[in-house]
Formats: structure tokens, C-alpha cells, sequence
């Protein structure tokens, strides 16, 4: 195999004939002629004539091929007691039923099903028994509250949904069936039907007409054969918080998807048919659809599905029991779950009662890798700890280190190098490249390699003013960072109002709105402000009407946020101030607060209405 810069090299050089190569690995029902679409830019298509099934790639070709008794899926819940498996040929039948009851229910090509489900094998069965029937799911993370998932459903608009009775929590249930009921009744679009998995836990009352049963649905259902689609066609949507509080919808299509993903599995995380894989995430989140779900099945891969957490359930050597217990080769989490683990076993004492000698790897993304936690795991696990850096529009590695291609060195802080496909450049905002060292926005120029979003959902045009409008013929990450002497790539932090909360985007305006609504606060700021455990964590700033009082009203807005957004906001601290730092054209002063509350010397912008508002108020942040 060519090393990592003959094979980038390769890439850009000759994008299709390199993607060509990579694509002989999916089975396809018309396999393409035609690599890449650059008819019409900045909206790339590849592989525009090909035509195939994610879900019959995923399963239906690995029974076919003489991997129907291997183990497809583990799924681990310490939440739960629950310890299951199953086989290649067990999730395709339960899968090709499950598509028969949607079909059942009227979904064809093309519709869409949302799916709202804790980590439960029938999450995984939903998500391929959507793509068995060429339908588009949109997985919402059940953390949601009703209020985000109605503007999903109403965006979305699905034939159908899937829920269950409830989620499990190491210390409460969180009860779905009353989310989604709460969901439905807000949302504009009327969702005819809903299937909802009956946990022993918490069973709900299933409303009569519209809700129907899983068990009993199942139990009579007729398998359907996979539908091909076309390479273009998309695959699922998923949101992603959106600056202005609208979620954006990515579009995921089938065959660069297939492609892209089955080539990370080898190259970059050196994982094998028969491996077992382990992506400690939420099929709520992107790494769960690519590397939960369709990364490891269209590989032949085993994947585990664990339904706990890495602390708590029940201690902090969770993780290696489960990774000893099945035979993890590579652990995927992000650095958040590590600094729980060393919050709260520092010394690693817990490892000792592990066999982890299948252990090969572990890869960390959702946020930066810190040095320190790098270094931690690095010496307590003593196997390469690899960070990478990508994004839910891209559905895989921006940067990476390819470990099935070369061990490179390692660089803490740093993700190490573009992969294929992904020309990354820093720019500044005149547009010209960053020298070596020197920050700027992290850009990557068009096209985009296979895997990556297309557009968004039913919206070119914030498609481009999104990503491709703040420099023409690039794709604007959002993230600012550099490129050192060797491209070596080190992302520093978002540049815009979006946050990363514990690997999860929130967009700081959602929460502003929510707090905006108390009747007591006349106007707010949130901003994002660095934690140790979680690697940002949102602040909320606020001044009151004339005349409000302040009682009581921190707790009122931090569970405001909570019932509108969802624990996952982790919203603790609201600051009640005199006033907020503006520009002269009244815009918030959000970076320097945020300079501020990190710690750094942020010089007085030259634009300030007041500077005494900002000496006022930096002992709040400092503090």
C-alpha cells in the first residue's frame, strides 16, 4: 500500500481516479461509469450514474458471502442488565421486517422517518430498514426536548415516527412517549403514524389510531427485499445547530457515503472484516451514524452498541470492561468520556482489572484532544491515541491519522494531516493563505471528497451562504486554526456562536431565545466558556427589566433551557449584570467575553460603545 503523501498526493491530483479505485469496494446494482458531477459547482454529485442499497451493502451482501453467523451487533447496557447479540443474518431479518411494517404504514422511496430512540439495537434495525426501502431517515438524539424535536419533524415532515416508551438515565427515566407527544402537538406537520418500542422500564399508553406497537407489528410483518436508489439520492438527514437557532438539515447521500465510509474503516482506523469496533457515541450524533451503524456493517465489521455511560454505570473502568469483555480492536470516544474517566480514576487503577490486549487504538473527536488528556491516555493505555478532527457536514475525517496506511508521529494538539479528498487550506480573511503557524480559518477548497453533504435539506441557498459564500470555491469549516511546517493541522476552536458542549454543537442563539423569553430579562448573552470535563460549557449573562427582581431567577431560566433545548445545553450558570458589552452598531461583544472568561487578555475593541461596561463585567467572567 502507498504511504500517506503518496496517497493524498493521489487524491488531489486525480480525485476520480483515486474515488474510482476506492468505489470498486461497494456492490453495486449499476456500478458508475461517471466518478464526479462538476457540471453545475459548488453542487458536486459523485458517481451520478451509479445506483445501489446502503442497507443490502450493510448486511444482505455479508450473509450472501458467508458472514451470516458472525456477529454483527453487540449491544452492551449496563443501564439495563442487557447483554445482547446479533448475527449478520439476525439483523437482516429483523431489519427486512421492520422495513416491511414501514412499508406497511405507507413509507416508500423517498419518504422520511424520523427516529427518536435511545441506544437500542432498534435504533440501528429503524435507521437500515429506512435505507432497505430507499427512505431518508432523520435520527433526532433523544436528549432533545419536545420544542427541538417539533422543528425537526417540521422541517423534515416524515410519513412516520419511531420512538420508544422511554430512555434510561443512571439516575431517572426520561419519558419519550410524553417528548414526542409534546413534539407532535407543536409541530405544524401532521405525522400520521408513529411505532413506539414498549421498554419494560416505563411502558406508555399508546394513543388509539395513530401509535402502533413494535412487538406487534413485528410479529406478523413480511420481510421486503432492498430497493436500489441512485448514488445521489440521499441517505439520511441529520441537524446540526444553525447560528441563527434553525437547525440546518445535512444531507448525507447513498453512494459517496458508501465509499467514503468503507474506505476510513481500513485506511484510517485499520479495521478488518471480523473486527469488533467500538464508537462509544449516540446514534443521535454523526460519529453514531458513520461509525455506530454504517462505517463497521458495510465493512463486515462487528460493532458494539453500549447503552451507558463512562462514568457511573457502574464506575469509571466501564469502558475497559466493556472493550476487554467483547474484544474491542479500536475504542472511538470523544475526549470528554476520558476526562471523566481520569476525574475520576486518576492514577487508572481500574485498568489493571482488564485484559485489553485486543485494544489497538483509540480515537478521539467531537471536540480538541487536549495535550493533557492525550498524554494521559497515551501513558495508562500505552497504544497510540489518535485524534481527528471532522465535522457532521463531512460524515469523516477531515484530518486524521491514517493508521492502516502509516504510523505517523504524533503531534498533541494537533490532528495530524489532511486525508484524502480534503485540500485544506487556512485562510485569511482577504482570502490569501495563512504562512505556517499562522491562524486563520480553516478552509477546504471544492470539491469535497465522496461522504461529504451535498446540501442541506430542501435549502440551497443556506447551503451556500452557510459554507461556500466567505470564500468562493471553499468550504468554510467554522473552525479557526494553523498549519505547522510539516501540515500538521491544529483546529484551535469554533469561530462563530456555535459552541461544542461534551462533543455536541449547540448554537448559542437557541439558547439566548429561550432565555430571552423571561419576561423578567430584558436582553441576554450566552457564550461558551472553557471546562475541563466537558470543553466548553454555555454561560448565560443577563439584564433585567427595570424593576424585575432577581429571585429565583437563575433556577426558572437554567430549567427553561432545559424543557425548551434539553439537558444536553448544560446550562448551570446565569449571571444577572448591569448591562452588556456592545459595539457602536449594538452588536455583543461575544469573543471578548469569551477571551475573557478563558483566562486571556482580550485587547478593548476599537468599536466599543462603553469600555466601562466590559472593566465591570470582566471580574464575572474572570470568576
Amino acid at each position: 500500500m502507498p504511504g500517506y503523501r503518496e496517497m493524498f498526493d493521489a487524491s488531489i491530483d486525480d480525485p476520480c481516479a483515486f474515488w474510482a479505485r476506492a468505489a470498486e469496494a461497494v456492490t453495486w446494482t449499476r456500478a458508475p461509469r461517471r466518478i464526479l458531477d462538476d457540471s453545475n459547482p459548488p453542487f458536486y454529485r459523485w458517481f451520478p450514474d451509479g445506483e445501489l442499497n446502503t442497507c443490502a451493502n450493510a448486511l444482505d451482501r455479508h450473509v450472501d458471502g458467508g458472514r451470516g453467523d458472525q456477529a454483527a451487533l453487540i449491544y452492551d447496557s449496563p443501564l439495563t442488565g442487557t447483554k445482547r447479540t446479533y448475527t449478520y443474518r439476525q439483523l437482516l431479518d429483523e431489519t427486512a421486517r421492520f422495513a416491511g411494517v414501514l412499508r406497511g404504514l405507507g413509507v416508500e422511496k423517498g419518504d422520511r422517518v424520523v427516529v427518536y430512540l435511545p441506544m437500542v439495537p432498534e435504533a440501528l434495525i429503524a435507521m437500515l430498514a429506512c435505507a432497505r426501502l430507499g427512505a431518508v431517515h432523520s435520527v433526532v438524539f433523544g436528549g432533545f426536548a419536545a420544542h427541538e424535536l417539533a422543528a425537526r419533524i417540521d422541517d423534515a415532515r416524515p410519513a412516520v415516527l419511531v420512538t420508544a416508551s422511554c430512555g434510561i438515565e443512571p439516575t431517572r427515566i426520561v419519558d419519550y412517549k410524553m417528548i414526542v407527544d409534546g413534539a407532535l402537538h407543536l409541530a405544524d406537520h401532521d405525522t400520521p403514524a408513529c411505532v413506539v418500542l414498549q421498554r419494560e422500564q416505563h411502558p406508555c399508553h399508546l394513543t388509539p389510531g395513530r401509535d402502533v406497537s413494535w412487538t406487534e407489528a413485528m410479529a406478523d410483518a413480511e420481510p421486503v427485499d432492498p430497493v436500489p436508489v441512485a448514488a445521489t439520492d440521499p441517505l439520511y438527514v441529520l441537524y446540526t445547530s444553525g447560528t441563527t437557532g434553525k437547525p440546518k438539515g445535512i444531507v448525507r447521500d447513498n453512494g459517496g457515503h458508501a465509499v467514503a465510509l468503507l474506505w476510513t474503516m481500513k485506511h484510517i482506523y485499520d479495521t478488518e472484516p471480523g473486527d469488533v469496533y467500538w464508537a462509544a457515541s449516540d446514534v443521535g450524533w454523526v460519529v453514531g451514524h458513520s461509525y455506530i451503524v454504517y462505517g463497521p456493517l458495510l465493512l463486515g465489521a462487528t460493532t458494539v452498541l453500549y447503552e451507558g455511560k463512562p462514568v457511573g454505570t457502574p464506575d469509571a473502568g466501564a469502558f475497559w470492561r466493556v472493550a476487554a469483555e467483547h474484544g474491542v480492536k479500536a475504542l472511538f470516544s470523544a475526549p470528554t468520556a476520558v476526562r471523566a474517566i481520569k476525574k475520576v480514576d486518576p492514577d487508572g487503577a481500574l485498568l489493571a482489572d482488564y485484559d485489553l490486549s485486543a485494544l489497538k487504538y483509540l480515537f478521539q473527536a467531537g471536540e480538541r484532544l487536549d495535550p493533557s488528556t492525550y498524554h494521559w491516555a497515551a501513558e495508562k493505555l500505552g497504544i497510540p491515541v489518535v485524534d481527528h478532527w471532522w465535522q457532521t457536514e463531512t460524515g469523516w475525517s477531515i484530518a486524521a491519522a491514517p493508521m492502516g496506511v502509516e504510523a505517523m508521529a504524533v503531534k498533541p494538539g494537533s490532528a495530524t494531516v489532511p486525508m484524502p479528498g480534503y485540500d485544506v487550506r487556512v485562510l485569511r480573511p482577504d482570502g490569501t493563505e495563512c504562512d505556517p503557524g499562522e491562524e486563520g480559518s480553516i478552509c477546504v477548497k471544492l470539491p469535497l471528497p465522496p461522504g461529504t453533504l451535498p446540501t442541506l435539506w430542501g435549502d440551497d441557498e443556506r447551503y451556500v451562504a452557510s459554507y461556500l459564500s466567505a470564500f468562493p470555491g471553499y468550504y468554510l469549516s467554522g473552525d479557526g486554526g494553523y498549519l505547522d511546517e510539516d501540515g500538521y493541522l491544529f483546529v484551535m476552536g469554533r469561530t462563530d456562536d456555535v459552541i461544542n458542549v461534551a462533543g455536541h454543537r449547540l448554537s448559542t442563539g437557541s439558547i439566548e431565545a429561550v432565555l430571552a423569553t423571561h419576561p423578567a430579562v430584558a436582553e441576554c448573552a450566552v457564550i461558551g466558556a472553557a471546562d475541563e470535563l466537558k470543553g466548553q460549557v454555555p454561560r448565560g449573562f443577563v439584564v433585567l427589566k427595570s424593576g424585575a427582581s432577581a429571585d429565583g431567577l437563575v433556577d426558572e431560566l437554567v430549567l427553561a433551557v432545559r424543557e425548551n433545548i434539553g439537558a444536553v445545553a448544560a446550562l448551570k450558570r446565569v449571571d444577572v449584570v448591569a448591562a452588556l458589552p456592545k459595539t457602536r452598531s449594538g452588536k455583543i461583544l461575544r469573543k471578548t467575553m469569551r477571551g475573557i472568561a478563558d483566562g486571556r487578555e482580550e485587547p478593548v475593541p476599537s468599536t466599543i460603545e462603553d469600555a466601562g461596561v466590559l472593566d465591570a463585567l470582566a471580574p464575572i467572567l474572570r470568576s
